[in-house]
């Protein structure tokens, strides 16, 4: 057994290989999460620059009031970029429908862009979302654009971060330069995913997606990733903690120069 799996919440972060932030409940990491996005937004619309994101389904709960922050303030995101870092595909390697509850593409629109007061959100054409027909055609644009300033996330049961499932075949430099793509989800990010999403409905999650790589997740100049659950008890001490290897993703990012770990009141409990 691995000894951090024994870590109190009170020395979670002490020595960690990843920076830890603690919170209280998950409505504090949620409003991290907004607070950061508004903050950096904000900053370069000050000077004039535009800001490029890497964003999430998964976690969501920072949306809402990113929504609010905005509109409250009137900040404008007509100079944003978001970059979705992934989506379900159907068995045939489609996007699955907008409609679908399952869609990120959908979520997004439903909870995000149409929230937002039509004169502040950006144009259609600045919400990217990875294309399974052309994968690689977003990482051009990002590089285009300078890459992210920031990419925000959360971390799957297999350490994955956006649907890079664990590839312990790969040097963690190989992992590391891995670029958007189509794959098949794990087994176990399927039966965790189905249980929060269909009630456990297994035979009808998707099997197939479409995710951002490792190499525009790591390129982004800042790495913010938040933990709520109480599975991710075991999830954020490795992840903190545990050797970096490409058969549990999320540990490639010890070496990203500007990481931080947030983790709720309920992750940080002990998972034995």
């Amino acid at each position: 057994m691995h000894a951090y799996y024994d870590l109190s919440p009170q020395d979670l972060g002490r020595d960690a290989k990843l920076p830890i932030l603690k919170t209280g409940d998950s409505g504090e990491t949620f409003y991290q999460l907004a607070l950061e996005m508004t903050a950096i937004i904000r900053d370069h619309n000050s000077r004039g620059e535009r800001t490029v994101f890497i964003v999430p389904v998964g976690p969501v709960g920072q949306y809402p009031i990113f929504v609010r922050l905005v509109n409250e303030e009137g900040l404008s995101l007509k100079n944003c970029w978001f970059f979705n870092m992934d989506e379900y595909l159907d068995d045939a390697g489609n996007w699955i429908p907008k409609e679908d509850p399952l869609s990120f593409r959908g979520f997004m629109d439903r909870v995000v862009y149409s929230q937002i007061k039509p004169e502040l959100v950006m144009p259609e054409n600045q919400r990217i979302f990875p294309d399974p027909a052309a994968p690689g055609k977003g990482d051009r644009l990002l590089e285009e654009l300078g890459g992210a300033d920031a990419c925000f996330g959360g971390i799957g049961i297999t350490g994955h971060l956006a649907f890079n499932e664990p590839q312990p075949e790969l040097t963690p430099a190989q992992f590391a330069e891995l670029p958007t793509r189509v794959l098949d989800i794990a087994p176990e990010t399927r039966a965790t995913n189905c249980v929060g999403d269909l009630g456990g409905a297994l035979e009808d999650m998707p099997k197939k997606c479409v995710t951002i790589g490792m190499k525009q997740i790591l390129g982004a100049k800042k790495l913010r990733l938040a933990v709520f659950r109480d599975w991710h008890r075991a999830v954020c001490r490795r992840a903190a903690y545990g050797e970096v290897t490409s058969a549990f993703p999320v540990t490639l990012a010890q070496k990203h120069p500007d990481v931080l770990l947030i983790v709720n009141g309920v992750a940080a409990q002990k998972p034995r």
